[in-house]
Formats: C-alpha cells, structure tokens, sequence
C-alpha cells in the first residue's frame, strides 16, 4: 500500500476491572487516506481511538508519531501531535456563532487578557474559503444542520493543524445528499495530505470512502488490508468471527387477511393520498429518500401528528388516533428513527422500560403489579438474548443492538395488531442487525401487520414482501418482493423527483 505511515498503534492493550478491551492490537495510518476501523459494537474501535486521541492514558504497547513512540498525556498532547477527533456526538455550544465554537478555550489574544475577536473572525472565514463553505461565521452553531456542525467540527481539527481526523458515525443523523457533501470534502482534504480514520456500521459506505481497513473483534486485531482487496461478505465474516452467506433470512408466508389499510391520507405539504394495506404477517416496506415523508405517514398513522384528511383501518374497523395513547391501545406500536430521544429512558431498568408504556394494564388502582412485570420483562428478557447483567440493568449502558431489542420488547408484552419500524437498525452492528432481522420474522410469523421504513436499500429490498416507493410525499409505486430491485426502486424515485 503506498503512502508514508504517520501514525501507527503496536501491541495496543487496555483493561478495565475485569475486563480486557484490547488485547495486542496493532493498526497504520497512512498520509493522505481513508482508514476503516471495523467491528461490531464492543470490539474495542471507540477504546483504541481513544487512545489514539489522548482520553485513555493508562495503556499497553506503543503509539507511533512519524515512527517516534508518543504517549499522549491528554487530549491537548493529541491535538500537539495532530491527531483529532470528531465524536458522534458532536460537541458545541448552540448559543454561541461558528467562529466563537471553533476556537472555544483557544482564543486568539490581543494584549494579556483580551480575545481578539477580528482575528478570531478573519481565521475562521479563511478555513470556510478554504473548504468551499458558504457559512456566515457569525451564525449561531444552534440554527446549523447536522451536516453543517459536522463540516464545523472538521474545520475545528484543521485549525488545530491536525493530520489525522477520527469520525465516528460521521453519517448517522445525516441524509443521503448530506453524505455525498461530507464524502466529497473527505475526499478534497485527502488530496492535501489529511488521513481520515472512519468507523461507520454502513458497510457500503466504507468501501465508498475508505482505502484501507482494519478490523478488531472481542478486543483483538484480526485482519488489516486494502479495501479494494476485500468485499462486504469477507468483511462481514471477519467481524463476526463467522461466513455470513447471507444476513437476511428467508420471508415467512404471510396470509391474505387485512389487518391495516390507509385510504387517501393525507397531510397539507407534507405527504398526500396515501393508499395502501398490510396483511397478517406481511411485512410492507417504506423505500425512498430521507425527507420523502415516509416517517411523516407513519407518525399520522401511530397518532403522533394529526392528518387532514383520509382514512385509517385496523381489522376492517375505521380508526382515528388523536394521541399515541390512543394508537397504542388500538393496537398499533412504532419504534421511531431516532430509539435514544423516543424509543427508551437510558437510566432507568430495562424492566421499566418494558412496563412504562404498558401501565393500562399492567397497574391495577394506580398500584403496578410488580411480580407480573418483573416475570414478563424476565421472559421477554430471554427471548430476545439481550445481553445484560439482568432485567435490572439501566438501558442507556447497552450497545445500540441492545437497545434496540428492548424497544421492541416493550411492544410484545401486549396484542399488537401493527407494528411500525422507522429505521430498524440504524446505528447498529451487522451481527446485531441480523438478530433484530430473526426478531422481525419472528414477529411476522405470529401475525402482526408490519410497516417497515429504511434508508438501507438491501435492508427494505430483503426484509419485505411488498415495497411502496415514495417521493415527494406520493407512493410512486409498489413492487412486490420477487420484482423489486434497486434499479426498479431507484428509477422510480428520479422519474417521481
């Protein structure tokens, strides 16, 4: 592989009480290249780039700086050395502008005691000419989309002279176009010399991307390489520790029973006469752009939003939900795009996140039936293999896959008639997905209706019987399982755009 090595992590380990999180783990950074560190949640990537980064100072093995060993006191000592991280949660302060985020704590001084605010104004218009952005250094950080403080946050790293730029999840919140702007100033920085390490659970993205990989599971290096001498599958089967021939598993039959219609809904500029049904245990895909007002249909649908006009069917029974309470005790249940803001509270037990929304009947006289609870939660806890100490356990501590299963745990202590997913596995592992994927067909097979939205084609095209496209706030089509492929689904979108 060509390119000098500016960063290189040898015999890397890290412990925590009771717990060998890395374990002899090696890793090279090349000058003017795309670095994928890949693995499942819990195989050690955060860990290693927070030695990397100056978080983590208690380690073993050796970090090499131009092949000088370094060992970074601080995350100051990293940014000295060049090394920057861009967190998934991206850190800024809303209130204050562009140019007052990105030199927070380092301000340029005029005398002793005074910041020198035109100059702190100049430097950052420069780094903004210099990245072809047209921001207005004076903008609040707050009125900025995702992908604009993400742009910010990589501009904070080249004003701090930094040759390596850690992205974690770059892409999650982002949409499809956001991504190509982010890819293509990765790609522009490239050309002046700036390595990238990138981790994304988007696997088609690193090979977008990325020019080389490194892979880590259960804390220790399995296989470095070029990206083009690999393909998703390898990629996979290195992760997981097994061949993957495939990760979707096969669609259940499904009956000829309705058990949800929509007829000619409707919502003023936001998504109009939309029709269609859902069979027991069909499982009927959303397919399109993000922004096309799948998630907005299936917000009317659960009682989240209000609809002007149309119709909604539950069993052939004509329903209208004016809260989610109502949704709920219809029948249906939807686990949102975004599980950490809508899906669970973090602090409190997997046990009480499995009871929060099913208080109607599982208290009794404003009194919970706590025996009942606790052996449901304890059921579901161990049909779903979430991994956890116990049902005690505070959800916010458990990967994404996790999470996500006590999501759709809380759903399936009671008769859901209508299961929406919004981005099933968004964030998620590709071992994890494939959990959740058995979880769905499981689910299928007891009969419930489900209406699944993705973003991730090979995800809508494998895991439905049917998908309906939309764009532009219409269904463009709808293309059943044996005939839907992603130039079909594709086409349909541009022609509706």
């Amino acid at each position: 592989m060509d390119g000098k090595v500016i960063v290189e992590l040898k015999e890397i380990r890290k412990e925590f009480p009771g717990v060998v999180a890395l374990d002899q783990v090696n890793m090279k950074i090349r000058e003017g290249s795309v670095h994928a560190l890949a693995g499942e949640n819990g195989a050690g990537k955060s860990t290693l780039m927070k030695i990397l980064s100056g978080t983590y100072t208690n380690y073993g093995g050796e970090v090499l700086i131009d092949g000088k060993t370094v060992h970074m006191k601080s995350e100051k000592d990293a940014f000295v050395n060049g090394i920057s991280i861009v967190a998934q949660e991206l850190n800024y302060v809303a209130e204050l502008s562009i140019a007052e985020n990105m030199y927070i704590g380092r301000e340029p001084k005029k005398g002793k005691y005074f910041v020198d605010a035109k100059k702190r104004l100049k430097d950052c218009q420069t780094l903004l000419d210099m990245m072809g952005l047209d921001y207005n250094p004076n903008e609040k950080m707050g009125n900025l989309s995702v992908a604009q403080r993400q742009m910010i946050e990589i501009l904070k790293s080249l004003s701090r002279n930094a040759r390596v730029i850690i992205m974690d999840e770059p892409t999650s919140a982002l949409t499809s176009k956001e991504a190509e702007i982010l890819f293509r100033k990765i790609k522009e920085l490239k050309q002046k010399g700036i390595a990238f390490v990138f981790i994304s659970h988007r696997l088609n993205e690193l090979f977008e991307i990325c020019d080389e990989y490194t892979v880590l599971r259960d804390g220790k290096w399995i296989a470095s390489g070029a990206i083009k001498d690999t393909d998703q599958d390898h990629l996979i089967s290195m992760m997981v520790g097994r061949a993957i021939e495939d990760i979707y598993p096969p669609l259940p039959p499904h009956t000829n029973q309705t058990v949800f219609a929509a007829e000619k809904l409707s919502s003023a500029g936001v998504f109009e006469d939309i029709s269609f049904e859902i069979h027991a245990g069909e499982i009927f895909g959303f397919a399109g752009m993000m922004g096309a007002g799948r998630s907005e249909v299936a917000r009317s649908i659960f009682g989240m939003d209000p609809y002007d006009s149309g119709k909604i069917f539950i069993d052939g029974k004509e329903r209208k939900f004016h809260s989610i309470r109502e949704a709920i005790r219809g029948g249906v249940a939807m686990i949102t795009e975004d599980r950490g803001a809508y899906g669970f509270v973090g602090v409190r037990s997997i046990e009480d996140n499995i009871a929060l929304p099913n208080l109607d009947f599982l208290a009794s006289n404003g009194w919970l039936k706590h025996k009942e609870i606790e052996q449901r939660s304890k059921d579901i806890f161990g049909k779903l293999r979430i991994k956890a100490p116990g049902i005690e356990t505070a959800v916010g501590t458990l990967s994404g896959g996790n999470q996500q299963k006590v999501v759709l745990a809380k759903w399936l202590v009671r008769n859901v008639r209508l299961l929406i997913l919004d981005e099933p596995t968004r964030g998620i592992d590709v071992g994890a997905k494939q959990e959740i994927y058995n979880l769905i067909t499981e689910l299928s097979k007891q009969g419930i209706a489900i209406l699944m939205i993705s973003s991730d084609m090979p995800e809508v095209l494998s895991m439905s019987h049917k998908i309906a496209v939309v764009a532009r706030g219409k269904i463009a089509g709808v293309l059943s399982h044996e005939e839907a492929t992603q130039d079909k689904v594709m086409k349909m979108i541009v022609e509706a755009n």
